[in-house]
């Protein structure tokens, strides 16, 4: 038990440490996904683009950098920006969603990348602390464990 608690131990220590010496590269590959993302989403049910979708509603953000990388999209010239981006649904028509100078007073402005990213920082104090927290019960659970081993294997001996 100590033994697989130890390997767990440090499966968490190695990814924890791999997640910290590539951040900038996560932050890059985050950043070219949410490109690729945009540029093939559609209206169809698909997951990225219902991501998007979701990431733009709850972040109240609109494209990768702000709402303008909308423009260099196939879905921009057939329906516009999409309807997550707006500030308020009652308000978005699509041919306000067609015209970047109308769009701008009714869309999020603001890029995703940016908000996602923050506040991907902004939770990682609290993430280090509750992984620190588990980290102490897995080497508390080691401890205990080498310690039961040990007296285990001392009574045998004594009850020959």
């Amino acid at each position: 038990y100590a033994m697989l608690l130890s390997l767990i131990f440090l499966i968490v220590l190695v990814a924890a440490v791999v997640g910290f010496v590539f951040r900038h590269e996560i932050k890059t590959s985050f950043e070219s996904n949410l490109n690729l993302a945009l540029e093939n989403y559609n209206v169809t049910v698909d997951r990225h683009s219902e991501a998007v979708d979701t990431i733009q509603r709850t972040l109240h953000c609109c494209g990768v950098q702000n709402y303008s990388d909308w423009e260099r999209t196939e879905y921009f010239s057939q329906k516009g920006i999409p309807r997550s981006c707006c500030k308020s649904q009652n308000d978005c028509l699509e041919k306000d969603l067609k015209d970047l100078n109308m769009a701008k007073l009714k869309v999020f402005v603001d890029g995703c990348f940016f908000l996602v990213t923050s506040t991907m920082e902004s939770k990682m104090s609290i993430v280090a602390g509750i992984s620190f927290g588990i980290a102490c019960f897995q080497l508390i659970g080691i401890i205990l464990a080498c310690c039961l081993s040990r007296y285990i294997t001392n009574n045998q001996y004594e009850m020959v």
